[in-house]
């Protein structure tokens, strides 16, 4: 586990969380990926509020250009993530205990809409599916195997996502989930509670849409909860 407070100008491994594939310089549409990339540290509390970037030194450890790099820190200054100072770079803003909170909230409410959805159409089948994912991710956690959960949970719920059919839906909530980490549990091996996902299951298998729906946001708001823990034991949350 990378502790909070561990910053990219101290730690030449921190390229390789953006996908474990190192260097950025092949990979295409660099200042998203430089933007994803910052995101990500600041949102697990590896880069703490008040830490200052600078352009220059990231794109070294990068191993990209200055102005993807600068591309992507003026992306996350206008999301709120950072504040620019002339001449010295770019500051991280802290983190709000009410801002995770609202986040996981509207992320919570969205996931329930699109499993009440999702449960009057998935066939008996895509449910049978749905179960063996449940017990993979949950064996997956259980040997610590932090790659696998990682896309495993994201295959739980881009499957019952897809089923809703409710493509407005689902685009809004891809918005709200740029203001989540995307590999908080394969970096960090912290894992929401099994038996969340399995009440999902059972709930989608009865055609119970409401209890799907129920099932589906304590799920996302348990694993808020888990993500305010840990980030609140490396003290990089802020009141408010």
């Amino acid at each position: 586990m990378v502790a909070p407070g561990r910053s990219p100008q101290g730690d030449k491994s921190a390229p390789g969380a953006l996908g474990g594939t190192g260097k950025l310089g092949a990979r295409r549409q660099l200042s998203a990926e430089v933007e994803e990339h910052v995101r990500e540290m600041i949102l697990t509390g590896q880069l703490r509020p008040g830490e200052l970037l600078n352009a220059e030194r990231l794109a070294d450890e990068l191993g990209v250009s200055q102005t993807p790099v600068r591309e992507g820190l003026q992306a996350l200054r206008s999301q709120g993530f950072l504040t620019l100072e002339p001449y010295r770079g770019f500051r991280v803003v802290g983190l709000r205990r009410a801002d995770l909170k609202d986040i996981f909230a509207v992320q919570a409410y969205l996931s329930a809409e699109l499993a009440r959805r999702a449960t009057a159409r998935m066939s008996s089948a895509q449910i049978d599916e749905l179960a063996r994912i449940q017990d993979e991710l949950t064996a997956a956690a259980e040997r610590d195997d932090g790659d696998t959960v990682q896309e495993l949970h994201f295959a739980f719920n881009r499957m019952i996502n897809h089923a809703a059919d409710a493509p407005k839906l689902a685009l809004l909530l891809a918005i709200a989930l740029r203001h989540v980490p995307r590999n908080f549990f394969r970096a960090h091996h912290v894992y929401p509670a099994a038996e969340r996902r399995t009440e999902i299951v059972d709930a989608i298998r009865r055609r119970d849409a409401d209890a799907a729906a129920l099932a589906m946001r304590r799920y996302i708001e348990h694993i808020g909860e888990v993500l305010e823990a840990f980030l609140d034991s490396g003290g990089a949350l802020t009141s408010g």
